[in-house]
């Protein structure tokens, strides 16, 4: 097993292990090239040692790396290192088909045609490049976290079908063609087969064959008659029934030719489910359902005793054995000594029951002693047995007091089909057991018949216990002690501590029965918050975003600020980022802007007259006009008619420097003695105040 934190090829880092198949183990892993993630298939031990199935895996992965498709798992890469081999693919986050199955029980049949329809495009990607797959199971089919269906695995199959076919089969050959069962012939009907094994499991919840053993389900691929998909889906439209039908006929000629024409049926199903268009091919005589015969009993037979060959004879021979295994395709997987004595015991048990099979189908066993002899006594007509077998109608069964798996069983082994009917309190049946059929013992019931079975709910109502305030392990203890299934929701709550029971549904006293659902509500405590920013905010917007977080602002208080703005936050009372509960209290300072200290200033400047008036002027009158030398402010104005002028002006705010503007106006007489008004302007700049 990798570890997380290696690398592999100098790039691919692995994250962690997310699953493990029969062949390989399945990490994620970061490519550090592409800076994506990646999906990595890395071979088992035991078939890393293999030569022969290292080099058929790593070119049958290398031509399904040609395939690319929305609806197939694509591969990127192959490689090895230190006697790793590895598949690189694509990441799919998602769950297999199976799982899904399992989760769901029955799929409705929109759902399972559109599944089928994705998981059939991707095949027919790979038919088109004369790439068949080999494996199509709901385990090798992903859904994604988005709903995408995607197949895996294209490749890898023919290359376990050529070496390892037996070491991983018990979950593959409930989906195995019966050419594949036989070890014959496969093309892309094979994988049409399967696909339809996969469509029955999707919409009636599980397979169509099933058995203790791998020879004992393959058999029946081969000669029994499965159960019509709507036995145990009664509203099975007909178009997807005849489809499903269509794709699991024994005789490969009697399938769709191509996946490609199953596609197009599947369209039609979901536009016109309820239309009766599937075209059936007619059974020739070759094409019967037929007793297996004795060599492809012992085909069967001999694939299984090669699950176990090795270790049989590893276990006699030790080392001079694993040449020859080695030769013939093998695997030795170099098990401990105990585990090869179990597969011994597990391969004679098998043969048992092959044994068994073969003789029962052709007659060699005879059981019953007594009744044997008394039936020979009697001399019975041959044709009125020959008649009850070929009947439509069997005897139905007593199925009370079984669970609903084991009656389902022994409904199918005589043709029938089983559903659920509800559940009853009973105080003769234990929980989980059938307590009445809706066709009683004895009666005679045509084949395929899906019979309603009602299931014992346990032993009658009680009230629900009450576990509000309680500790949660001390609720779940209460609970499941009553045989009640909690289910856990949380919320925030001011008043109620953290993890301790706030409400119950049902509430206490209700009614209720074994096996049903209690949701218990638990407290979060007080519900907190992160501290925002609000630092060089306006006040309003910053109080909006302190209510927004769950947090009071109570106060504020004010201060200069050379950097933040009047009536913006300097600071804020708890740290920004902190995470407190609803309703703490927070204070603000707001700026005052810049503080600003006053200093006064004074003049006392004297103004003469200009040489441009005469001295003999007959009148002289000057407006002055005194400016801070930042602008334009007026500081003082004065009138004066006679000179010298003191200008003398106190407390002058925080202006050390101006300018004075003076405008003249004088009047003299010209040499008629007429009088002649004349004017000017004097500005006197860069006038230093002084500081009192």
């Amino acid at each position: 097993m990798l570890r997380e934190g290696i690398y592999l090829a100098d790039r691919y880092e692995i994250v962690g292990r997310v699953g493990a198949g029969g062949m390989a183990d399945v990490y994620k892993a970061k490519d550090h090239t592409l800076g994506r993630f990646v999906g990595i298939k890395v071979l088992k031990t035991e078939f890393s040692e293999d030569v022969n199935f290292v080099t058929k895996f790593r070119t049958e992965a290398q031509s399904a790396a040609g395939l690319e498709h929305p609806n197939i798992v694509n591969i990127y890469d192959v490689g090895s290192e230190n006697s790793i081999h590895y598949i690189v693919m694509e990441y799919v986050e998602g769950i297999t088909l199976k799982t899904y199955i399992e989760k769901k029980g029955q799929l409705s049949f929109k759902e399972a045609v559109s599944i089928a329809i994705q998981v059939g495009r991707g095949i027919e990607a790979a038919h088109n490049k004369h790439i068949i797959h080999r494996d199509i199971k709901p385990q090798n089919i992903i859904i994604s976290t988005e709903g995408k269906v995607k197949v895996t695995d294209f490749g890898i199959a023919r290359a376990a079908n050529a070496n390892t076919i037996n070491s991983d089969v018990m979950g593959s050959v409930h989906y195995a063609s019966p050419e594949q069962a036989r070890n014959g012939f496969v093309d892309g009907k094979s994988d049409i087969y399967s696909l339809g094994i996969v469509m029955y499991e999707m919409v009636t919840g599980r397979v169509p064959f099933d058995g203790e053993s791998t020879v004992a389900v393959a058999i029946q691929h081969l000669q029994e008659e499965m159960v019509v998909p709507s036995a145990y889906a009664p509203n099975l439209p007909v178009s997807i029934e005849k489809i499903i039908l269509k794709c699991t006929q024994k005789s490969p000629d009697r399938r769709y030719d191509t996946i490609s024409d199953l596609l197009m049926d599947l369209k039609k199903a979901l536009i016109s489910p309820d239309e009766d268009f599937v075209v059936m091919v007619p059974f020739g005589q070759q094409d019967k359902t037929r007793v297996v015969r004795q060599e492809e009993v012992e085909s069967i037979k001999q694939q299984t005793r090669n699950m176990y060959r090795e270790e049989l004879e590893e276990y006699e021979d030790d080392e001079e054995d694993d040449e020859e295994d080695d030769e013939d395709g093998f695997l030795n997987p170099k098990m401990e000594k105990a585990v090869t004595i179990m597969g011994i015991v597990a391969a004679v048990i098998i043969v048992g029951i092959i044994i068994y099979i073969a003789g029962s189908v052709f007659g060699l066993f005879k059981f019953g002693g007594g009744r044997e002899k008394e039936k020979e006594e009697k001399e019975p007509d041959t044709e009125q047995v020959q008649d009850e077998e070929e009947s439509d109608q069997v005897e139905m069964i007593d199925l009370k007091g079984y669970t609903f798996e084991e009656a389902l069983k022994k409904a199918n082994s005589i043709h029938l089909g089983l559903e659920r009917g509800g559940e009853e309190s009973s105080e003769e049946y234990p929980a989980g057991q059938i307590i009445s059929q809706s066709v009683e013992e004895g009666t005679m019931v045509e084949k395929n018949t899906t019979i309603q079975v009602i299931i014992s709910s346990g032993a009658g109502e009680f009230d629900v216990p009450d576990v509000k305030g309680k500790p949660k392990s001390e609720a779940q203890t209460i609970l499941e002690s009553k045989d009640l299934v909690p289910v856990f929701g949380y919320q925030y709550d001011d008043n109620i501590p953290n993890d301790q029971v706030i409400s119950q549904s049902p509430d206490v006293g209700a009614k209720a029965k074994k096996g049903d659902t209690v949701t218990v509500m638990l407290s979060q405590g007080r519900e907190t918050f992160q501290v925002p920013d609000v630092r060089n905010k306006p006040e309003a917007e910053a109080r909006e975003e302190m209510a927004n977080a769950g947090i009071e602002v109570v106060s504020t208080s004010s201060d200069y600020s050379d950097d933040i703005q009047e009536g913006w936050v300097i600071s804020q009372s708890i740290t920004p980022g902190k995470t407190v509960e609803k309703g703490t209290q927070v204070t603000l300072v707001i700026s005052l802007g810049k503080k600003i200290t006053t200093q006064y200033y004074s003049l006392n400047y004297s103004i003469d007259l200009p040489e441009s008036i005469p001295t003999d002027a007959l009148r002289v009158d000057a407006k002055i006009t005194l400016h801070k030398s930042e602008g334009d402010d007026v500081i003082g104005s004065w009138t004066a008619n006679s000179f010298p002028y003191m200008v003398s002006v106190s407390n002058i705010e925080n202006c050390s420097r101006g300018y004075i503007v003076i405008e003249w106006e004088w009047t003299y007489l010209d040499e008629d003695d007429a009088e002649i008004t004349e004017t000017d302007k004097t500005v006197l700049e860069g006038i230093g105040f002084t500081q009192n």
